[in-house]
Order: C-alpha cells, then sequence, then structure tokens
C-alpha cells in the first residue's frame, strides 16, 4: 500500500502517525515506542550490499486464514485455509537498507453470523528489510525518526495506486498507514495540507477556490477508501498533484517534500476534482528513482524468456578498427537547399520549445518562435539551423527532462547504429550552429575533406578539427554495440539513464526489438566516456508464442518498440501483435490492426494494454509531459489520423487526419511513424507529416482532457543539405566476350576423389570431367553412351581409378546410371531401375566382381514436378557385376532392388554416400555423418543399424574420414577439419566455442567438400581451383593452429594446400549459332523488315523512333539498323514481316529470382523457357548460389537448355544469423575472402555482389572498396531500413533493391537520391510498405486459366495463384512509391523493372511496368528502366540495352496494331518474336524460327493434364 510506514522485524509496537502540528507539540526528548534511545546501539549487519545482492534468493510466503476461535478457546494451531502466495525478490532500498519484498492482490471473504460472506479484495505490500542493513548516522531531534519511517516508501511508491488505509482514527496497524482522520477531516484538514504544501514547499494552489467550495460542502466526506480499487494487471494511471515551482526554478524535490506530497493526495486529489473535473499527475521529479528488479516479473511465477539467452554467437570475430568518415573516400559534395523533408523524427526542447530534428542524415534545430502564431499566420519560414553533419548518419534527437543535453542514434566510427548524448547550450539553435565558421574556416575544412578523399591519413588535429565543425566534438557514447544495434532514445525522468529499442536478428534479418535500460555517462569527466560492449540492461524482453522454448528466444522475430518513460517505474511502448507465432510476415491488413500499445510496470512487472490494435493499429505512442495524455497514431479508414487518449478517463479521440500512412506493416527500425512531442506547456503537439512540421494546437475540455483546440498549421522551414558522397559503383563487362568464342567454366560440383585421392571426378554443367590432380594438363571428359544427354552425380567405383558410375537425366524417363571405363573408352548401362529420380551413385570396393549399389531416390522437386515416380524416397541398394575383359554385353543388370530404412534426409542438399567397406555405408549430410551396416540385414522392424559419427552445430556440409576418424565441415563458407571427432564433438568454428583442434583449411572458402576413399586426402572446389590435402601434413602445422585462437592457424595450412586449376571449355551461344545457321538454314542473316523501331538510344522518344524500319541480325549481333529503303537486305536473307510492329531491345528483368537452380538433377527449366517467352534476354538474380547459379547460367549459354542469359550476385553477404549465410566481414581480408568466392566462381560473368543488412557500416565500406579492385557492383538489400538505405546510397552502391521503404519521398531525399548516380529497382510487386502489388493481378486477373501461363509452366502453383478479395486501394502502397520514382526518374534517376521471380513467371514483369507507369512515367520511360537504363546500370551497354549496331542481338517483337508508346502498357505480354543472341523464338509457343525452324525443347511431366 502506498504510503505504509515499513515494518521492520524490531518493531514490535504500534504507534498512531504524527502530524507535524502533533509533532511539533511533544515533549522534548521523547521517543517513539519501539525504537531506540539516542546513543543506543542497533543491531547491524556485516554482510556488505554487494554481497547480499549476488548470495540472495527469493522468498516465498504463504498467505492462509484461519478462522476466529470461539470465546474461551485458543486458536486452531493450523491454518485451514490457503489464501494465496507470493514471492519476495532481493531488493535494495533507497535508505540504504536491503532485504526482500513482493506485492501481492487477493481477495478475502468475511464471514457473518450467517455463515454468508463479504469479498474483500486486498493489497498486499511485504518489505522484509534485513536488520541494521541500513548504515544511518545517530542524529539529534526528530526529523530522522520521520524519514526512517516514510523516506524510504516514498522511493519505491507506485505513484496513483489506491490507498487503503482504514477510515477514521483507530490504533492498530492500519492506523501507522493513514493521513490525520476523525475530527480532522474536512475543512480544517484540507485548507491544512493545502497551505503547507505552499508555505513550506512552494506549490500553489487556488486555495480561495478551495476554501469556498469546501465551506459549501460541510458534510463532505474525504474517505479515501472510497477511491476504485485497481483490478488485475491494471496500471495506476490515476492521481496526484503535478508541481509548480515558484520563479521558474528548477529545483528538485526533496524527500521531504515526497512525504508532504503522498500523503496529501487523497484529500488533495477529491477536493480539487470535484471544483475543477481536473486530475493531478504525479511530477516525474530526478529525486524519485525507482530501483526495480533486474527483470520485470509479471507475477511472482514469471520466467523471463531471455534468461537462458546469451547472445554470445553473433559477431563472430570482434571488428578491426575503422572510422567512417575517414578510412573510406568521399569524394563528392552535394549542397542543396529545401522546404520540405522525408520521415523527419523530432522532439521539443522542454523549456524553450526548441524544435531539433532529422534530416537525410544530419540533425537540425528549429527555434521555437518558427511556431508562433504570428509565424504560422504568416506563413514566414524559418531557417533550420544545422547542429550534427558531417557522414555520419544521426537521427531520432531526444532532449533530456532538464534540456541541457541531447541523446540521439549515430552510426559515427565503426558503423554501428549507437546512442550518444552532447550537451545543449543554454542559448538554443543559435548556439549550436555548426557551420558558423569563418571564410578562412571553411577553406580549411574543404581542404581537410580534399585530404582524405585523397586517401591521405587523418592527422589527430585535422581529427579534432572536423569533430568540431560537425558538431560532435563533445558528443559521448552511451552505448556500445558491434553487430545489434539501438535506436529511439527516451530519457527518464531523473535524466541519469535512458531506454532504447536494441534490435535483434534472428535467422532472418528482420530485427526484433527490446526495451534496454542505458546509463548515461556524465559529460564532465572524460575518463567515464570508454562504455563496455553490449552494456545496458534488458528491461522488456520477447514474448515467447505458445509452445516456444527459451531455446527459441534468438528465433523470435517479433518483439516491441518506441518506449518511453511514464514516471519513473513505468514503460509505455508499442508492439507487432498480428504476427503472433513468432515468425514477421509481409503484406498484412493495415485496417484490421497490427500495433498495440502497452505500459509496463517495472516495479511490480504488472503489464496493461493501453490501446488495442483493432481498428486500424496504434502505434508510436507519446505522452504529454503531465502524463495524462497518450497521443499515437492510427489508421482510419484511407486516413492516417493523430489520436489522443486521456489516461485518467480513457477517452480517444482522433483530432486529425492530416497524416501521413504510417509503416506498421512492416518491420521499421525507422519507426512506424516519426517521433513527435508535446510542447513545454503541452497546449500543442510538433509532429511531421506529409513533409512538413505541424503544430497541432490542444485545448482543454470540462473534464480536463485534451482535445483539437484548433487548426493544424504548418511550420515553414528551409534547410541547407550539404552530403558527402562516394563514387557511385559502376563496374563495366562486355558481354560480347562471353558470347563469341570458346568460353571457360568456372563453376564446377558434385566432386568426388578416388581411392588415393590422386584423381578427381565431377560434374561441369550437366558433363562428367576427370581430372589427375596436381597435372596441369586439362581434363577430360568421360564417355558416354548419349552424347546429347545431361549427367551428374559421379563417383570412382570403389578401389578403381578407372571406372566411374554416374546418372544420365532425361527430361521424360528422368534417372539412370552408366559405368564408364576411362581405359577402355567402353560405356555400361545399368538396366532394371525403376522410373525415378536418382543421385549419388555409389558402388563398393572388393575383390571380386560382384558389388553392392547404393543410391538415393528423391520425390518432386521445382523443375520435375510432383507428379511423375515421387513414391518411397530415401536409400537404395542393389547388387551390380562390374564389366571384365570378358564382357561382352554394354548393358549391366542391377539385381536385388530395394529400399534401406533408415534415417536419411533425401532432400539435404550436401547429401552424399560412400562405402568404407563392401557392407557399411558412409552417409555425409549437412550437419551429420552416420555409418549404415547393410551386411547384419535388418531388425524386426525392417530398420539397419545406424552410428552416428559425427553431428555439426551449424555445418553446411560435413564429411567423416573413418582412417583418421576426423571430420571435414564447411561452416560461415570456410573449410574446416577436426581430428578425433566423436558423435559428440560441437562441430562449428565459432571462436571461444570451436571444437579442441581445428584447422582452417582454406584461404577464401570452399564447397563440394569430399574425401578420398581411403580417408586420407579431403579436397573441395573454389571456381576452377581444386583443393587436396593429406590430412597427415597438418601436424606441420600444430603449433600454429594452437596458438590461433581466432582463425584456427589459416595461415600456415593454405601453405601445405596443392591447388589443381581445372580447365573445362563450351561452345559459345554465337559459335553454336554459327555452326546451326550453316547445318540447318544455310542462311547467316535474318531481317525484320516495315518495323516500328524504338532503338532506346537517346533517351528520347522522337529520336528513338523509327518508323518504317528495318533491322539485319547477323552472327548473334545486331548488323544494320535504318529505313526499309535505305537498308541493303542481302540476298538469300531470312525476311520476317512485321507488318509495323514494334522492335524494341530485349528485356533486363534487373531482380529477378526463381528457384530451380539447386534442383540435384540437370533438367531442362521451365522457369528458364517462360521469362524468354516473356521477352526477358537478361536476368540478374540478386541472390543465387554461388556455384550452382553459375552452373545453371553455363548449361544455358552452352545449349543444354533454352532462357535468358543468366547474372547474378552469388549468395548473399548476410548480416543476420543464418550460420549458412551470415558473415561478419569485420577485417579487409574478410571482405576479400567474401568477393573473391563469388568472382571466383563466375569469371568475367560476375560482376556484382549483394550486401544483405550488414550492420556495420564499416563492413559495407570494405566490401565497397574491394569491389572497385574487382569490377563488382554492388545491389544491397534495400526496403527494410529507412536509414541504412540513405546511408547506400551515400557510399556510392550500385542501386538500391526494393523501395526505400517510405513510400513518398520529399524533396530532401529526390534530390538526393536522383543526384547521387545510385540506380533504383523498386519491385513493386512486393513493395515494401503495404500490401503486394502481386496480390493486386492475384485479385483482378484469371490467372489459373491463362493459356499461355498453362502451356510454360505448373498448374499447381497457377492455381494457387488467386485472391478471393482485392485489399482497399489506400492499403497498396505501390503507387506512392510508383510515384516517388517517376518524380526521381524525372530528376535523372536511373529506375529498372524487376518483378522478384513472384509468380507467375513472365507475366508478373510485365505487371511490374504497369506499376512502374501508375506513378507518373511514361510508356517510353518504362521501356527505357526495362532495357537501356538497366544496361547502363549494370555497366553492360556496350552489349546490351539498345537496338544498335554491333550490339548482341536481343529484341523484342511486338505484333502490329499495338501502339507501344501511347496504348495501354499491360499489353506488352503480348509478344510475337522474342531473340536472344540472334535466335529467334515464336513467343506464344517457344518453337524456333531460326536457325532449327520448328525445334521446341523437351520439359519433364510436371503437369498431371
Amino acid at each position: 500500500m502506498a504510503g505504509r510506514k515499513r515494518a521492520a522485524a524490531e518493531d514490535t509496537t504500534t504507534e498512531k502517525r504524527e502530524t507535524r502540528g502533533s509533532k511539533a507539540a511533544r515533549t522534548e526528548g521523547a521517543k517513539p515506542a519501539g525504537r531506540a534511545a539516542k546513543g543506543t546501539a542497533r543491531l547491524k549487519t556485516s554482510m556488505a550490499q554487494s554481497t547480499f545482492k549476488s548470495r540472495a534468493v527469493p522468498l516465498h510466503v504463504s498467505i492462509t486464514t484461519t478462522a476466529p476461535a470461539p470465546e474461551g478457546q485458543e486458536p486452531a494451531p493450523v491454518d485451514p485455509g490457503f489464501l494465496a502466495s507470493t514471492a519476495l525478490t532481493p531488493s535494495t532500498f533507497s535508505t540504504g537498507s536491503f532485504g526482500w519484498k513482493g506485492h501481492k492482490r487477493l481477495v478475502v471473504e468475511l464471514p457473518n453470523a450467517q455463515g454468508d460472506g463479504e469479498k474483500v479484495h486486498v493489497t498486499m505490500t511485504i518489505n522484509a528489510t534485513v536488520i541494521g542493513s541500513k548504515d544511518v548516522k545517530e542524529v539529534e531531534g526528530h526529523e530522522d525518526d520521520e524519514k526512517e519511517g516514510t523516506g524510504e516508501h516514498a522511493a519505491e511508491e507506485t505513484f496513483g495506486e489506491a490507498v487503503e488505509p482504514k477510515h477514521g482514527g483507530s490504533s492498530g496497524p492500519e492506523a501507522k498507514d493513514n493521513p490525520p482522520a476523525g475530527e480532522e477531516q474536512g475543512e480544517k484538514t484540507v485548507l491544512r495540507y493545502m497551505r503547507t504544501l505552499e508555505t513550506e514547499f512552494g506549490i500553489g494552489f487556488d486555495t480561495h477556490q478551495l476554501e469556498e467550495l469546501v465551506t459549501s460542502t460541510e458534510s463532505m466526506s474525504l474517505d479515501i477508501k472510497q477511491l476504485s480499487p485497481l483490478e488485475k494487471g491494471e496500471l495506476p494511471f490515476t492521481a496526484t498533484p503535478s508541481v509548480q515551482r515558484h520563479h521558474g526554478s528548477p529545483s528538485r524535490l526533496n524527500p521531504s517534500l515526497v512525504t508532504a506530497i503522498k500523503y496529501s493526495i487523497p484529500a488533495i486529489y477529491l477536493v480539487y476534482l470535484l471544483s475543477r473535473n481536473v486530475v493531478f499527475t504525479v511530477p516525474r521529479a530526478s529525486s524519485l528513482g525507482v530501483k526495480y528488479p533486474l527483470t520485470s516479473p509479471l507475477s511472482g511465477y514469471y520466467d523471463d524468456p531471455a534468461s537462458e539467452f546469451k547472445d554470445d554467437v553473433f559477431p563472430l570475430r570482434l571488428q578491426d578498427s575503422w572510422d567512417i568518415s575517414t578510412d573510406f573516400p568521399y569524394p563528392r559534395t552535394l549542397a542543396y537547399d529545401v522546404e520540405e523533408g522525408t520521415w523527419l523524427r523530432l522532439d521539443v526542447h522542454p523549456i524553450s520549445g526548441d524544435i531539433v530534428f532529422d534530416m537525410a542524415g544530419d540533425i537540425y534545430c528549429l527555434p521555437a518562435y518558427s511556431y508562433s502564431e504570428a509565424n504560422l499566420t504568416s506563413g514566414i519560414t524559418t531557417m533550420a539551423i544545422p547542429v550534427l553533419t558531417g557522414v555520419p548518419h544521426d537521427a531520432d534527437p531526444s532532449f533530456s527532462p532538464d534540456g541541457n543535453r541531447l541523446a540521439f542514434r549515430s552510426d559515427a566510427g565503426l558503423g554501428v547504429d549507437n546512442i550518444w548524448v552532447m550537451p545543449w547550450a543554454a542559448g538554443g539553435c543559435a548556439e549550436m550552429d555548426v557551420p558558423a565558421m569563418t571564410a578562412e574556416a571553411i577553406a580549411q575544412r574543404d581542404y581537410d575533406a580534399s585530404l582524405l578523399a585523397q586517401g591521405v591519413r587523418e592527422t589527430e588535429e585535422r581529427r579534432l578539427r572536423r569533430l568540431s565543425q560537425e558538431g560532435r566534438l563533445a558528443a559521448v557514447r552511451v552505448t556500445n554495440e558491434t553487430y545489434n544495434w539501438v535506436s529511439d532514445p527516451r530519457w527518464h525522468p531523473s535524466g541519469t539513464k535512458i531506454i532504447a529499442t536494441k534490435w535483434y536478428f534472428s535467422r532472418r534479418s528482420l530485427g526484433a526489438g527490446e526495451g534496454w535500460e542505458y546509463e548515461v555517462p556524465t559529460l564532465r569527466d572524460p575518463a567515464q566516456r570508454r562504455v563496455a560492449v553490449n552494456s545496458g540492461r534488458r528491461l522488456v524482453s520477447r514474448v515467447l508464442p505458445l509452445g516456444w522454448t527459451k531455446t527459441d528466444y534468438v528465433e523470435q522475430q517479433i518483439g516491441h518498440e518506441q518506449f518511453s518513460w511514464l514516471g519513473n517505474d513505468t514503460l509505455v511502448y508499442s508492439g507487432n501483435v498480428q504476427d503472433g507465432e513468432g515468425a514477421f510476415k509481409y503484406s498484412k491488413d493495415v485496417h484490421q490492426g497490427i500495433y498495440s500499445i502497452f505500459a509496463r510496470n517495472l516495479t511490480y512487472g504488472e503489464e496493461e494494454v493501453l490501446v488495442d490494435a483493432f481498428p486500424g493499429g496504434a502505434s508510436r505512442p507519446t505522452l504529454s509531459r503531465d502524463g495524462r495524455t497518450l497521443a499515437f497514431v492510427r489508421r482510419v479508414r484511407d486516413k492516417e489520423a493523430l489520436v489522443l487518449k486521456d489516461l485518467q478517463t480513457g477517452t480517444l479521440r482522433n483530432i486529425w487526419h492530416g497524416l501521413t500512412y504510417d509503416l506498421s506493416t512492416i518491420y521499421a527500425p525507422m519507426g512506424t511513424y516519426p517521433s513527435f512531442a508535446f510542447d513545454p506547456s503541452d497546449e500543442a503537439i510538433l509532429i511531421w507529416a506529409a513533409g512538413q512540421i505541424y503544430r497541432i494546437p490542444l485545448a482543454l475540455n470540462a473534464l480536463g482532457e485534451r482535445e483539437l483546440g484548433g487548426t493544424p498549421k504548418p511550420v515553414g522551414f528551409r534547410a541547407h543539405i550539404e552530403v558527402k558522397l562516394a563514387e557511385t559503383l559502376r563496374p563495366t563487362t562486355d558481354v560480347r566476350e562471353l558470347e563469341n568464342g570458346e568460353q571457360r567454366l568456372h563453376a564446377f560440383t558434385q566432386l568426388a576423389l578416388d581411392e588415393t585421392g590422386t584423381h578427381a571426378v565431377f560434374q561441369a554443367a550437366g558433363v562428367t570431367y576427370v581430372q589427375v590432380l596436381g597435372s596441369t594438363s586439362t581434363a577430360q571428359r568421360v564417355p558416354v553412351a548419349h552424347a546429347g544427354a545431361t549427367y551428374y552425380s559421379p563417383s570412382f567405383v570403389g578401389g578403381s581409378n578407372d571406372l566411374i558410375i554416374h546418372g544420365r537425366w532425361s527430361d521424360t524417363y528422368f534417372s539412370s546410371f552408366e559405368i564408364a571405363d576411362l581405359g577402355t573408352g567402353n560405356v555400361y548401362e545399368l538396366t532394371g531401375l525403376p522410373m525415378g529420380r536418382y543421385f549419388s551413385p555409389v558402388i563398393s570396393g572388393g575383390k571380386g566382381a560382384v558389388r553392392t549399389l547404393a543410391f538415393v531416390k528423391t520425390n518432386g522437386d521445382t523443375l520435375t514436378g510432383d507428379v511423375v515416380a515421387t513414391a518411397q524416397p530415401g536409400l537404395w541398394v542393389g547388387e551390380v557385376t562390374l564389366p571384365t575383359e570378358a564382357t561382352s554385353s554394354f548393358s549391366i543388370p542391377v539385381t536385388n532392388i530395394r529400399k534401406i530404412r533408415t534415417t536419411i534426409s533425401s532432400s539435404d542438399d550436401a547429401l552424399k554416400l560412400d562405402f568404407i567397406s563392401s557392407g557399411k555405408l558412409l552417409v555425409h549430410q549437412s550437419n551429420r555423418v552416420f555409418a549404415v551396416d547393410l551386411s547384419r540385414g535388418a531388425d524386426e522392424w525392417g530398420r539397419y543399424t545406424e552410428e552416428t559419427l559425427a553431428n555439426g552445430h551449424s555445418t553446411d556440409e560435413l564429411v567423416y574420414s573413418d582412417t583418421t576418424h576426423g571430420a571435414a565441415f564447411v561452416n560461415f563458407q570456410q573449410v574446416y577439419y577436426v581430428p578425433a571427432v566423436t558423435s559428440s564433438t560441437d562441430l562449428w568454428s565459432k571462436p571461444g566455442k570451436a571444437p579442441a583442434g581445428l584447422a582452417r583449411l582454406s584461404l577464401d572458402g570452399g564447397h563440394d567438400l569430399v574425401v578420398s576413399g581411403d580417408g586420407t586426402v579431403v579436397g573441395w572446389f573454389l571456381g576452377p581451383f581444386l583443393h587436396t590435402l593429406p590430412i597427415s601434413r597438418l601436424a606441420q602445422c600444430s603449433q600454429a593452429i594452437k596458438a590461433d585462437s581466432q582463425t584456427f592457424g589459416v595461415g600456415c595450412v593454405t601453405r601445405l594446400l596443392d591447388v589443381t586449376e581445372v580447365d573445362v571449355r563450351y561452345e559459345s551461344e554465337v559459335t553454336r549459332l554459327r555452326r546451326e545457321a550453316r547445318a540447318f538454314s544455310d542462311v547467316n542473316v535474318v531481317a525484320f523488315v516495315n518495323a516500328t523501331i524504338l532503338t532506346m538510344e537517346h533517351g528520347d522518344v522522337h529520336r528513338d523512333l523509327i518508323s518504317g524500319g528495318t533491322v539485319l541480325l547477323r552472327d548473334g549481333f545486331i548488323d544494320t539498323v535504318g529505313k526499309d529503303g535505305e537498308v541493303s537486305v542481302p540476298a538469300g536473307a531470312l525476311i520476317i514481316q512485321t507488318d509495323g510492329g514494334y522492335i524494341i531491345p530485349g528485356f533486363i528483368d534487373a531482380h529477378a529470382h526463381w528457384d530451380g537452380t539447386g534442383v540435384k538433377y540437370p533438367a531442362t527449366s521451365w522457369e528458364m523457357e517462360t521469362f524468354l517467352a516473356y521477352g526477358i534476354t537478361t536476368m540478374h538474380n540478386p541472390s543465387l548460389h554461388n556455384s550452382l547459379g553459375f552452373v545453371e547460367r553455363a548449361r544455358v549459354e552452352s545449349g543444354l537448355m533454352i532462357g535468358p542469359r543468366i547474372f547474378h550476385t552469388g549468395q548473399i553477404i548476410y548480416g543476420a544469423s543464418d550460420y549458412s549465410l551470415h558473415l561478419d566481414i569485420a577485417t579487409t581480408e574478410e571482405a576479400k575472402e567474401a568477393l573473391t568466392r563469388i568472382k571466383a566462381e563466375g569469371g568475367p560473368a560476375s560482376w556484382s555482389y549483394k550486401n544483405y543488412n550488414l550492420p556495420a557500416r564499416a563492413s559495407r565500406q570494405r566490401l565497397l572498396l574491394q569491389a572497385r579492385k574487382m569490377n563488382m557492383a554492388c545491389v544491397p538489400e534495400g526496403g527494410m531500413n529507412f536509414d541504412w538505405d540513405q546511408t547506400y546510397i551515400v557510399d556510392g552502391m550500385t542501386t538500391v533493391e526494393h523501395n526505400i521503404p517510405v513510400s513518398v519521398l520529399y524533396d530532401d531525399l529526390l534530390t538526393l537520391y536522383s543526384l547521387s548516380g545510385t540506380g533504383s529497382t523498386p519491385t513493386h510487386t512486393v513493395d515494401y510498405g503495404g500490401s503486394w502489388g502481386e496480390q493486386l493481378l492475384w485479385a483482378t486477373a484469371d490467372i489459373p486459366n491463362d493459356p499461355k501461363l498453362r502451356r510454360f509452366g505448373r498448374h499447381d502453383i497457377l492455381e494457387g495463384l488467386s485472391e478471393s478479395t482485392s485489399r482497399p486501394a489506400n492499403s497498396i502502397a505501390l503507387f506512392n512509391v510508383s510515384s516517388s520514382v517517376a518524380k526521381m526518374v524525372h530528376r535523372g534517376l536511373s529506375a529498372h523493372i524487376g518483378a522478384h521471380g513472384e509468380p507467375p513467371l513472365g507475366l508478373m514483369y510485365h505487371q511490374e511496368m504497369a506499376f512502374a507507369k501508375a506513378g507518373g512515367l511514361s510508356n517510353y520511360e518504362v521501356i527505357r528502366a526495362a532495357t537501356s537504363d538497366a544496361a547502363t546500370t549494370f555497366g553492360l551497354e556496350e552489349s546490351l540495352g539498345t537496338v544498335t549496331v554491333g550490339k548482341l542481338a536481343d529484341l523484342v517483337v511486338f505484333p502490329a496494331g499495338f501502339d507501344l508508346i501511347d496504348a495501354d502498357i499491360h499489353q506488352t505480354k503480348e509478344i510475337r518474336f522474342v531473340v536472344r543472341g540472334g535466335r529467334v523464338w515464336e513467343a506464344k509457343t517457344m518453337t524456333e524460327v531460326w536457325p532449327v525452324k520448328g525445334r521446341q525443347q523437351t520439359l519433364p511431366p510436371f503437369n498431371a493434364e
């Protein structure tokens, strides 16, 4: 109970609390009963507070009831009635004592004589103090007695909690809790309280009005039991007066004042409520610090979900020293003025009313007069004053309660978002103006900047000068995160700490927020500026969904955010409640409500929903300065509303509908809405909307509730933005060189070694090759039975270097096996296998000819469908007889074919088989190796004996040597080896957690990890480089391995490797085209005549348009372009009459995804054919397997299947916690390794990489610097993080993939983005900020019945593409995004068309073009984005993107009658011919027109019809 006097263990008597008057009248020297007299020794404890805190455990208390004993009898010795139990948590008190405390609400039934009972609600608070733990001095007088009795609980009090003392002045325990009662109730008591507060503590009240009121209500009862009791889980949003300081004095409240306020609250509250209908709020004074528990239990039995979460895996290694401002060059400066801004997060100074806001990565200040009534009425524009500038991206400004400090978020230094604090000058904006420099100082600044741009290291003198010029010289770090990041700081009322949102990755890069408290270091003592890494304290954890355990905590993708303080110990925050299963979902319905607003009292751990999510959500909670009004934003129909909730009455009001749409539909570390604030007097709200800062006037109604007080008006401002820009990363690649002449293959897969590790066999884009290790000779093609077929999954027959078994693929009949004899060149086909998908065939060793064959059968997949031969996947075995010199047949039957019941995972990407004896089979999977004993046969349940030999903690590939009993594995994309492995060895490479003896084998990484048949050699591929290492050599580096706890001896081990460069070449597309033209048509020129040609050469529709034109193609290139009568068509050319139809360059899908790359079998891809059928001749995939993506590319380029030319980034460079993808890039060397892994697999065809939410800007900059040296573009994952997206642009990344999450951009970002040189691929089909565009197509088109789609695609996929209802148009943000992109295109931005691989493939690309036009682009500008702009951005313009002589012949030809310039752009999907590298197809059926007329490729039977 609030105001309750501490019941110390030594206190055995009761006393009535004395008023100030009665205390003054006491006899001098009188002592309260039960108190030690002056000079009497008190009990002391020798235990220090720190010792107590480290040893104390919770106490558990049972609360029981005992029935009253009959008169004359003793009470029952045993309590018969259990009521409740509670836990007391170890605590310290503000007076210095320590002990335990707890809180419990319960219901007690009071029986009467009739046996009936009346139930009462009881609030019980227990404080158990360790005797003598309070170290106090003996002080003359009685102030010490009063302080000891009340002061401690003034600090622990939950303000506004219902107090439940006994009515009237009585003796007994309850009497200690009461203010004076009985004859002192009424007028005299109230006025005495008021006048005492006014005269002694400087708190002013209108006592004349109160006196008049009390005089007229003589019978008014002041029984404070009239206050409504709290319900379970209710938070104390009631009562208590706010302090009015005389003369504007900022004096702090002292304990006596706290005591006076506490005991005056009930009377003041009731009287003043009746007089004014106004409820006071407790002053949030700095002296009222509450010490709440380390974890905040929701009950005595609450178990914190994060209690076992150690957060000790990522980052894997500490970052090398780096400064984003000085270790990365910014040779350009972009300067411009704006009068509007995007997503301006602001705060208002608590005294002066000055506004601080962030814009384009800098922080600005507007003086309070900028929103004076005179300025607003006159529309005066005020110049914003820069407060923080420079390379670091600064945001989220927040003033301290006293206004003398500013907290903010910045990526200064390492480039991870952290919280900083800096002093705020008493003179406000004017004194904080950082650019206020002389001409000489400006010249010095520019000179210093030029030195940095040239790479000249910064001296200490220059550094200090730069920091001063940027305004951050006195800034002090509050947080020190190096992987997770922090945002949205909000000050505690004490001004000594902040609450902020700390963001955590899961396997997905969608951060989940937690509420963390951080101590704010002093600005005076430089020694305190060092902040420990990951310091701070978690106050609000993520919540585990039903069925989850604490070990799953790291994968909870949903948390809480936007924290602020209500009083000293209550937090208000918002959180996503729609994604309740722990996984973030895109494209949610904002109208159904996504975010709710919560409040949690940290002292008692009680949580309450303040505002429910439905309807329209509720986020960005912001409290008035008196704590009574909660402001927030929500969607209301097609508007965004500013809403006020009165926390006293519960009234909700939508006061203004002029806000910009919130971002609650997405993951929004930038805030679901920009932060806003009340002015110092709570008479207005300052908030950003529609590019401006608005002042929203407020007024009080008769009940004291705030409501709209007038017309909202914009605060006119002008700001000068000056941004340092890096050079935009723009590689150049001449694709013509990749398609003319013999081409080299760089990517290989499915590696196997022979018995002793001297020969290797592998798949090379559907062809099997063998390589002698250590030899400089080229790899040899393995002889096959069917020259036109594709082959895969080879291995050496056990004990032989000459016999190879591998799979042959047929799109009609699926898998077959062949054995090739390298010595004789003979090929033997295995017969007797039923139709199915088989891989990893291995044949056991031994002396006889009869051997065991083992292989894996899989069910359906993306390319071959789920229709044919899908039954009984798993491990299969049979017997074969190997050929001998006497064998005359070239067919070998497989006998006794049977499935072996095991725990094998047939879908495992790294699955491979090995025999270690004739009857024992090793199964290597990505994270487990086990042996199957075939010789013992099956048990009674049909299962074979298995023995687990190795387990990977987070491995992508894992192989085991039965000879050395060691294991090699791929982890975090590097290759490692561990000796002496058991099934309990935790195999991974995290420093500090790795197994003993771990050695890193690879310098830059590797894949397709294998061991030789005898287990003595380990091997892997990286591009065309085949690495092998005899395991015995590792002994030479044993000391280096032991001494290197970070990279495990890699510097020594890599010197031991044997590296064989594999040289495999194939016939290029152009060479093959010429050959086939001679063989099948005897024509080498194709002429498209009478065409309307849109060349896209000049960027101007009038200059690019040729009516009645001819395009000649020769040998895969564009030979001539011009008017029909001006172009000479050679005799014998194939002439194609277009009848006036348009010819444009082939489409470039700048952001394409597809799923078939990882299929184990070299099946013909319906995905590739579908893309091409819709005119897409070039695709760029920004996330694909490093090697398999280039294997698929080579299969297209070598003619094994048709499709667009493929480029891709390789595997994403991922910041989140997915073990297969995560990379720190903590050093320059790691940046080089990461890009080398990609570049090695594609050679010159590898020209891009993707930064995917790397949290450290230092990591991103290291990659950019390395990419410049390797001729690579960077196409980062945008969309998710508004602030990171801006740094991508500033740091010169080639594009931003996906839209910037704020849908409507204003001049600050429109100008920055447009003039930076960075391109945009917005992917409207999966727009980030609302419902996805693909859903709009699904809801409005009959996708399942589209004839062309059904011809090329899988029907089961198509039949799933429908929406039963269409979302309201205002929930589809892509139209706003499209408008912003169009504005930037008109300012000079290069935009591109990327359909994200969304189904239906091909058609969705044309829908993306329609979405691009919807924002204001012309048809011509859309076509330019789809062709020439994409080619230019990617550095392919020498070969692609325009209808230009000498470029590759990639064309789209439309039927006659379609006006491409002015007609409905949806008709672009109606294509007549598609030309890719000079080869011509009829687009509706993909029947080849030239050079092999009538040819169609065969696809697997993936449809049931």
